[in-house]
């Protein structure tokens, strides 16, 4: 698994080494950035959910987000996200990385809001609950602020819930992405 563009692009992320963790292909990571581009800059706050490796969190660094939160609820997986920062010299302070389930991430208020938010749970997960969440949770994302989730082409998602609406859905053989905006 490599980083595909930005100041750490084509750096190669230490992977797992079960086939527990099913992370985001680069073609899919590729296609999510290019309509991620225009939002991203140097004071935007990334919040990579159910993690995993970091990549998508990684990429988000690489491509300029100045803050990015790491979620997993795996402490291997959370090892894993600090091996991959620690190898590209990526500073503290640009980071953070919490151990916690991603239902229990999506109830708490939060001090600081994300302005892109990136949720990818196993593809047999109930999406539901963290959905509802983000539409609820006025400490999660910003005015305007995105929610992508990452599902099976199969699995059907609401078009709406609480203050965040679906605006677009890409589809990548199995794989799905699903943007949400918090109006």
């Amino acid at each position: 698994m490599r980083i595909i563009s930005g100041i750490y692009g084509g750096r190669v992320l230490k992977s797992p080494p079960d086939n527990k963790t099913r992370p985001t292909s680069d073609r899919l990571r590729e296609t999510l950035f290019n309509v991620l581009a225009p939002r991203i800059g140097e004071e935007t706050r990334f919040l990579d959910l159910c993690a995993g490796t970091g990549a998508v969190g990684i990429e988000a660094l690489s491509r300029g987000a100045g803050f990015v939160t790491f979620v997993d609820r795996s402490k291997r997986a959370c090892a894993l996200i600090e091996e991959n920062l620690d190898k590209l010299n990526i500073p503290d302070e640009m980071t953070e990385i919490l151990g916690l389930d991603a239902e229990t991430f999506a109830a708490r208020e939060h001090k600081a809001h994300w302005d892109i938010a990136f949720y990818d749970p196993p593809y047999d997960a109930d999406l539901s609950y963290v959905l509802h969440e983000f539409g609820a949770n006025d400490t999660l994302l910003l005015r305007g602020g995105l929610l992508v989730a990452e599902h099976h082409t199969k699995r059907l998602l609401a078009d709406a819930t609480g203050h965040i609406r679906r605006w677009r859905i890409i589809k990548q053989g199995e794989s799905s992405l699903s943007f949400y905006e918090n109006a």
